[in-house]
This record gives structure tokens, C-alpha cells and sequence, in this order.
């Protein structure tokens, strides 16, 4: 595999919740071919979504239709040790970044997945007990395998991510990022992705579903002139909303983690919509409940 610059879909389409959709294989390959018929061509995962049961749905219904693994791009997460009976040797949750673990997690989605390798692995959670020059090797070793393409990380701060970039080159730093989780946009996170040229990719973008039907007064604030704002322009709350992730200058990659194909084209049609600064901080407004100083 050669290591050329990763290449992502501008919106990625979640797989967390595909133990919950209840499908057929036939179903979740439609969802694959679907999304891929829209341009939405990579796919995120990680080893312990839904009991380390997601990947080998991933995988079944890929297996139906193998030549499409080569227009898609998978990603996965591992780090996280989960206490279940798919992994009885598991004894405690706690997270793992040691060769060994990592590693075997690898192994364990290439064989889910049925593929021969990740586009891009991410370390789920900062693990305090990470050995960065440990880490790194394991990256290197698994690169040169061709086992896994490019690597990153996700949820790290960025003192984490510094310290791993200083021994190995990462893609990205997957994070929470929504008009109703504001962290990353003042923490220094983006200010350092953008300083790297690294692109984000955001979770739960929607909050969870808490900006639909939250019921806080920061929730309905938001989701008031998120709806004053999809009325002006004629477009989908949803829209909107991606619209808001994606006006940020670290170009991120936001995730749609829905079974629902519309849900795909709402956050699609984000990239015709660039909102003014004052449209931005409208939202930005309504989430903090004060107006910029």
C-alpha cells in the first residue's frame, strides 16, 4: 500500500449504532451502495461499537459485493477494553495502548470488516499510560505491514495529540463537536488541527439527537434560531447545522451516524450553504447565551 495523503468523503457516514437498525445484509449493503451513490465514501467505526458487533455487520454485508471495498474508505478506533462476553479475556474496562493490544485489535476488525486493511486507525481515548515511542512503533510496524494506511486519534487534548505527532505523523483528531458542545472550538483543539493541517473529523454532530427534542432552555434557544435560520435559507434544520460545522476554516469532516439515507442528503446538501459570520454567531449566540465580548 503506498502511503499516500489521506482522503476522506467531505461528510463520513457512522456505523456506531448499526446494531440497532435491525437490517438484513442485503439492507446494510444498500445503505453502503447508497451512500456511496451520493459521494459519501467513507465509513466510521470502531472495535467496540455496539459489543464489537458493528464491524463484522460492516463486514457481512461488504462481503455481498466485494469490489466495492475499492471506492470506499474504513476507518476505526481502537484503545478501549470493553468487559464482554466478544472479548472474554477482558476483564476490566480500562483503556490499552500497548503494541500488543493494539495490535490485536487491528487483526480483529481487518477480520470483521473482511478487508486487508484500515484507511485510517484512530486511538479512541487518551489513555494516561499511552508510551508514545511504543505507540509510534506499533504505527510504523503496522504501516509497513499494509495493515493500516494512516493513523490518528480521538477525544486527545492537545498537549495528547502533540506528543504522539512529535514520533509519528497523524491524520486527524476525531472530537465532539455540535452548536450545543462548544468545547473545541475555544480549548485549542481546532486552533491546533488548523496549525498542523490536520482535518478534524466531529461526532455527534447533532448532540445526540438532544437539538430535535432537548428540552433545557440552551437546547430550545438553539434549536429556535437554528429553525429562524433554516427558514431564511430555505433548507433543512439538519443543513443548517452542517452548514455551521463545516464554516469552520479547519475544514473538518462531520459524521452522520443514521440508518436514514435523507439524513445523509440533509448533511450533503451542507456543502452548497456557507453561512455569513453573522448567520455562525447567531447559533454561537444562542448556545452560550451571551453575545460575543
Amino acid at each position: 500500500m503506498s502511503p499516500t495523503a489521506l482522503t476522506l468523503s467531505p461528510i463520513v457516514a457512522g456505523a456506531w449504532r448499526m446494531a440497532e437498525w435491525q437490517l438484513s445484509p442485503q439492507d446494510r449493503l444498500r445503505w453502503i451502495e447508497e451512500n456511496l451513490e451520493l459521494g459519501i465514501s467513507s465509513f466510521d467505526h470502531a472495535d467496540i461499537y455496539g459489543g464489537y458487533r458493528v464491524e463484522a455487520l460492516f463486514g457481512e454485508a461488504l462481503a455481498l459485493a466485494p469490489s466495492l471495498r475499492q471506492r470506499l474508505q474504513l476507518v476505526s478506533k481502537c484503545g478501549i477494553k470493553l468487559v464482554s462476553p466478544a472479548r472474554p479475556q477482558n476483564r476490566f474496562h480500562c483503556y490499552d495502548t500497548s503494541f500488543t493490544h493494539v495490535r490485536a485489535s487491528v487483526d480483529e476488525s481487518l477480520r470483521a470488516l473482511r478487508t486487508d486493511h484500515l484507511d485510517l486507525l484512530l486511538i479512541h481515548r487518551p489513555d494516561v499510560l499511552m508510551d508514545a515511542a511504543e505507540l509510534a512503533d506499533t504505527f510504523d510496524g503496522l504501516r509497513r505491514a499494509g495493515k493500516v494506511l494512516h493513523f490518528g486519534v480521538s477525544n486527545f487534548t492537545p498537549p495528547q495529540l502533540e506528543l504522539l505527532q512529535a514520533r509519528t505523523p497523524l491524520a486527524t483528531n476525531q472530537v465532539e463537536l455540535s452548536p450545543l458542545h462548544l468545547d473545541p472550538l475555544h480549548d485549542g483543539t481546532l486552533d491546533q488541527c488548523q496549525r498542523l493541517g490536520l482535518r478534524p473529523m466531529l461526532w455527534s454532530p447533532l448532540a445526540g439527537g438532544r437539538l430535535f427534542s432537548g428540552e433545557d432552555e440552551r437546547a430550545r434557544r438553539v434549536r429556535d434560531e437554528l429553525q429562524r435560520l433554516a427558514a431564511e435559507l430555505g433548507v433543512a434544520l439538519t443543513t443548517v447545522v452542517f452548514a455551521w460545522l463545516l464554516r469552520h476554516p479547519s475544514r473538518p469532516h462531520p459524521i452522520v451516524g443514521s440508518s436514514r439515507i435523507a439524513a445523509s442528503r440533509e448533511a450533503l446538501a451542507a456543502l452548497d450553504l456557507r453561512l455569513t459570520p453573522e448567520q455562525w454567531y447567531r447559533v454561537w449566540t444562542a448556545s452560550t447565551g451571551h453575545e460575543v465580548p
